[in-house]
């Protein structure tokens, strides 16, 4: 199986953006975690704070990929475009996010892309990605 990690906007940033909320371990050092915990899996990972570049990552991966877990960030909340290129593929992706959006700001409520998800994880911190990732076992 093989699987793409996808991350949106500011995400480079964690480990030092919002600790309190987004916790202090950087997503290479996870990532790294994630490689050894699914042996089993090829995971690829990608993260980009350009949402086109994040479209065109989706589409590639209808034809390289078994399924995507997708942080799409604030894009979530404002990008129909996403939105548009998730639907417009066969490869399923699960939506994660590590903070329980609907604990936050009114804005962050709303998901363009779960409409056109596989299933959305919120709220579990890092652990949202693994069991994103084990959905699709």
């Amino acid at each position: 199986m093989k699987l793409l990690i996808l991350n949106g906007p500011n995400l480079n940033l964690l480990g030092k953006r919002e600790p309190e909320i987004y916790g202090s371990q950087t997503f290479n050092d996870f990532f790294l975690e994630l490689q050894d915990k699914f042996d089993t899996i090829s995971l690829s990972y990608h993260q980009s704070n350009i949402e086109g570049e994040l479209i065109t990552k989706i589409q590639e991966a209808d034809e390289l990929y078994d399924g995507i877990v997708l942080n799409a960030g604030a894009y979530t909340h404002t990008s129909i475009a996403i939105a548009d290129a998730i639907k417009a593929v066969s490869v399923p992706v699960v939506e994660v996010h590590i903070s329980n959006t609907y604990n936050r700001e009114a804005f962050r409520h709303k998901s363009f892309i779960s409409p056109n998800a596989k299933g959305v994880i919120l709220g579990f911190g890092m652990q949202s990605y693994i069991l994103g990732i084990q959905s699709f076992l």
